[in-house]
């Protein structure tokens, strides 16, 4: 009996060991210049091709800008860098100038490589630092767009603990950029929850508020002027060589007047619509 105890044992555990799943393959940096964090597997799917807009179109924040790109240069050459948080007015170039800040310092020959991670995902951010810590010789920006934490969503604890005081660490390898809508990252009605029912209610909504403090530079994007649009406009317009003509001028202000907003993506969507209407390609 013991012997075949033993062997329906051993059957088992055979039996899940082929249904575990392996170990995720290490991944190969030298595959591209930009991955996605692929929760579901725990592994990292490179990017052909990023989509990225050229450091010169972004036009209207140029404060920010550089700022970013000297943080992200820094980073890259092996010398202190921020986290960095970019908040603010939506359609602003927010995700679109972290891009543009990885391929100015991957242009000056530095081994940097962007990982995407979605929001959702942000609770298996540890285990992506540890395959990230790995590679020593290479160095990260991992990119969450347009974060933000809804109800009682509890992840943002484990992205307070990464960034800056947990035991473990942010690897030196490794630099956080987000995005967000919002300064503090949370709603105020979540803190406002957090203030009625809590015992002291400041120390509620200061834990809260608290997540933000992790990042050592806060960059903020605003709504931009008629001028800052049609210079956005015109930008675009020279780059792919549309005549920045008063017909284009007036055709872009009509533009806004049908999406009730003046942004860099709402300039980027009219162009495609002009270059459309003349028949010209944008490559």
């Amino acid at each position: 009996m013991e012997n075949d105890l033993a062997t329906v044992l051993t059957r088992i555990a055979e039996a899940l060991e082929r249904l575990a799943p392996g170990a995720p393959a290490r991944p190969d940096w030298a595959a591209a210049d930009a991955f996605v964090w692929e929760a579901g597997t725990l592994s990292l799917t490179p990017v052909s091709a990023v989509s990225a807009v050229p450091i010169d179109l972004l036009r209207g924040i140029d404060r920010v800008r550089d700022l970013l790109i000297d943080n992200t240069r820094r980073f890259a050459a092996g010398l202190p860098a921020n986290n960095t948080l970019l908040w603010g007015a939506r359609g602003m170039g927010k995700s679109s100038l972290v891009k543009a800040a990885h391929a100015s310092a991957k242009a000056d020959g530095a081994p940097l490589i962007l990982i995407e991670i979605h929001r959702e995902d942000i609770h298996t951010l540890p285990v992506l630092l540890r395959h990230l810590k790995a590679a020593p010789d290479r160095r990260f920006i991992v990119f969450c767009d347009d974060l933000s934490f809804e109800g009682e969503d509890q992840s943002y604890k484990s992205l307070k603990a990464v960034l800056e005081g947990g035991i473990e660490g942010r690897p030196a390898n490794v630099v956080f950029y987000a995005t967000s809508n919002r300064r503090h990252l949370l709603p105020r009605d979540m803190m406002e929850n957090e203030r009625s029912t809590a015992i002291n209610p400041g120390e509620a909504v200061e834990e809260k508020i608290s997540l933000s403090d992790r990042f050592g530079l806060w960059l903020g994007f605003h709504k931009c002027s008629q001028d800052e649009y049609l210079a956005m406009c015109r930008g675009y317009a020279a780059h792919f060589g549309i005549e920045a003509d008063a017909a284009l001028e007036a055709a872009a202000i009509e533009w806004t007047a049908t999406r009730g907003s003046r942004s860099g993506r709402v300039a980027w969507q009219f162009i495609q619509d002009y270059a459309g209407s003349l028949g010209v390609r944008l490559a």
